[in-house]
């Protein structure tokens, strides 16, 4: 059986005594560790704080983006080598806001993912479509491309060393979320789509559901067989809503 996996994104959210904070709320509370695996990812600005205060807690850390670079002359990115000193063990990657804001492509975030799990870094790696590829019915042919290009000539092996989320871009803070029936039927296809990799990897692999999922809709959604758990953005920003998020398993 797959372990589920909470992960919050906090974007551009989490001053430095905020970052304090929120975190104290989290370790003050409880959930089944056996269950679920919690990971948080603060702004780059407060990963050394929570590095420290996370240590030695069940809580994992992880970063918003990374660099496919290992050092150099390239402003304003992180590399793999600095998230490691602080302590991160999860990287998100292709996230929606990235592929919107910054054009990232399937093979950008194929290439980053490779240097991430060199690193030992567990990459997150993000697919979505927006409400114009659902309404036309593309929903299936625009994640199976960028499946099909963010593992590009992966193996069995880096399957089962990262994580899939799928987040429907017309439900990322917008308040609407699919149905956990909507949500399972693209699940299932992008498990389906990943067993033509390797269909042992296809089985173990958590594919994650981000998608305004809050405290009232977790149950439903995290109760689907191929929902292993969820990327949350805004509720990940109060302890008490993500703990009932993680507490609903």
């Amino acid at each position: 059986m797959r372990k589920y996996l909470i992960a919050g994104n906090w974007k551009m959210n989490g001053t430095i005594e905020e970052t304090k904070a929120l975190i104290d709320g989290l370790l003050t509370g409880s959930y089944d560790t056996d269950k679920a695996e919690m990971v948080i990812c603060p702004p780059y600005t407060a990963l050394t704080t929570a590095g420290k205060m996370l240590n030695n807690s069940k809580i994992a850390l992880g970063s918003q983006d990374m660099s496919v670079h290992k050092n150099g002359a390239y402003t304003a990115e992180i590399s793999s080598e600095m998230l490691l000193t602080v302590g991160v063990s999860f990287v998100i990657l292709g996230h929606s806001e990235r592929r919107q804001y910054h054009a990232e492509s399937d093979q950008q975030v194929n290439a980053k993912a490779k240097v991430a799990i060199d690193a030992d870094l567990t990459p997150i790696i993000c697919v979505g479509e927006t409400l114009e590829e659902r309404e036309s019915g593309n929903t299936e042919a625009v994640i199976g491309k960028q499946i099909d290009g963010t593992l590009f000539e992966f193996s069995a092996e880096l399957l089962n060393k990262s994580v899939i989320a799928y987040e429907p871009v017309w439900a990322i803070g917008t308040g609407k979320t699919a149905t956990p029936e909507m949500a399972q039927d693209v699940h299932q296809f992008i498990r389906n789509r990943i067993a033509g990799i390797d269909k042992e990897a296809a089985e173990k692999i958590q594919i994650l559901y981000g998608g305004s999922v809050k405290p009232d809709n977790a149950k439903s959604l995290l109760s689907q067989p191929d929902i292993d758990g969820a990327l949350v953005g805004g509720a990940a920003l109060k302890a008490d809503d993500f703990l009932k998020i993680i507490n609903s398993l």
